[in-house]
């Protein structure tokens, strides 16, 4: 995902994607072994990329818990490893930094898993959720049905289910285990694959209520649901008139592939809302990780704005390079305020003047999470849906390096942004109280 967030004075660019969801080329990765040593510089790397390039690592993370536990990898290898066996001992490090947008993986996830599937290789071969802590099958691999939809994963290959769980989550990015959840569940096919390995075939134990059987199942082939959605633009996007008489719009990514053709089907929708004369607006970005900050504010606010807002309030940034108008010089960190505005469009003629609200769930996320902020701050929409998972304030400019032996990849956030009306730093994102 890309993103400009206007800083007033500042520019700042997420880069290389807010949650490494940013297509790459991709070729095969040499597993040759690396060596204990070059793992031991790859850490190292990572523990000086972070100090230098994150403006205020205390903002998601403990700095002291950090450091312990880049000491105990430290001397945790001592002999050659693979490039997967290096990012299960490096991933650990993601649920301490406790931010979606610092963390360690691999920079071409996405390429990598359909070019393993063009070449015969197979994946877990169900797409799966969470409820609670229990893991349930939803469909097959790329979304398609299957009778075992709603059974429970009581087992596989002979791990028990909360094991394997509890091992993916040691190694899943994010500030909360529900946000962590979350993404495991949309991505358990490849964080499998890292952590176990891939089959020919896949023994459960599944159950249904309190019967237990167990199947043995050939390994998906097919492209996975999430991908395949990422590519499909009716999928990212729809409008819906509802037999109740309200409409939903729902807006699964703010990164999308064709901006006119997003910018057209947003401006079609709010024409049909007015020729329907609908009084009730749910905006869903319960899905929606992030992306342009550019699209909502071409794409939604010119119809849903009613006062002039911004896009939050103070930041803290670490400066790439020198300006010297401002006395900035590289490494620095700065303080500022946002003092960029923007109007509303009251001679609209499709400015929505009905009821909006705005559904929020465990993945939204980075710029989804900005305009949930300025909806609510404002008073333009109401939240609802499920919260407790991501903070609103919000870290940004995210930059990726590349780890000089294993070639994995580092995200560290430039900037660190508050909402519109200033709250603690750790408050998460919730839907209006009822």
């Amino acid at each position: 995902m890309r993103r400009f967030i206007n800083l007033g004075f500042v520019a700042m660019v997420v880069a290389a994607g807010c949650m490494g969801w940013e297509p790459a080329a991709w070729a095969a990765p040499s597993e040759a072994g690396m060596t204990a040593e070059q793992f031991r510089e790859d850490l190292a790397f990572m523990r000086r990329t972070v100090t230098q390039a994150h403006p205020d690592l205390r903002f998601s993370a403990d700095p002291v818990a950090l450091d312990k536990a880049m000491d105990a990898l430290d001397g945790a290898v001592d002999a050659p490893i693979t490039r997967d066996q290096a990012w299960q001992r490096l991933a650990t490090l993601n649920p301490l930094f406790a931010d979606g947008h610092l963390f360690v993986g691999f920079a071409d996830w996405r390429a990598a898993s359909a070019a393993h599937l063009r070449a015969g290789g197979t994946l877990f071969p169900y797409e799966v959720e969470f409820r609670g802590d229990q893991l349930y099958i939803r469909a097959l691999l790329g979304g398609a049905g299957t009778p075992l939809e709603g059974a429970r994963i009581v087992a596989i290959n002979g791990m028990a289910a909360d094991q394997v769980r509890a091992t993916l989550l040691q190694r899943v990015h994010g500030e909360t285990p529900s946000f962590r959840s979350n993404l495991l569940a949309q991505r358990w096919w490849y964080y499998h694959w890292k952590m176990f390995g891939t089959a020919a075939s896949y023994r459960l134990t599944v159950a249904r209520g309190e019967a237990m059987s167990s199947i043995e199942t050939p390994g998906g082939k097919e492209l996975p649901w999430l991908l395949r959605s990422e590519a499909d633009f009716a999928q990212q996007f729809h409008f819906a008139l509802l037999p109740d008489g309200s409409a939903k719009l729902t807006i699964n990514s703010f990164a999308p592939d064709d901006r006119e053709k997003f910018l057209a089907f947003t401006q079609d929708a709010f024409a049909r809302l007015r020729q329907a004369g609908t009084g009730m607006l749910v905006i869903d970005i319960s899905a929606n990780g992030g992306g342009d900050d550019a699209s909502w504010l071409d794409g939604l606010m010119p119809y849903l704005a009613t006062t002039t807002y911004r896009t939050g309030s103070t930041y803290k940034k670490k400066v790439l390079e020198a300006n010297v108008e401002r006395g900035e010089l590289p490494g620095q960190v700065v303080t500022g305020s946002i003092t960029t505005w923007h109007a509303p469009q009251p001679g609209n003629a499709l400015l929505f003047k009905g009821k909006t609200q705005v559904a929020i769930g465990p993945g939204t996320y980075s710029s989804a999470v900005l305009f949930a902020n300025v909806m609510h701050d404002f008073g333009f929409g109401t939240l609802v849906g499920s919260g407790g998972a991501v903070r609103r304030t919000q870290s940004g400019g995210v930059r990726q390096f590349i780890l000089p032996n294993s070639g994995l990849a580092l995200w560290v956030p430039r900037f660190v942004l508050a909402p519109p009306i200033a709250v603690a730093p750790d408050t998460l994102l919730e839907p209006a109280s009822r």
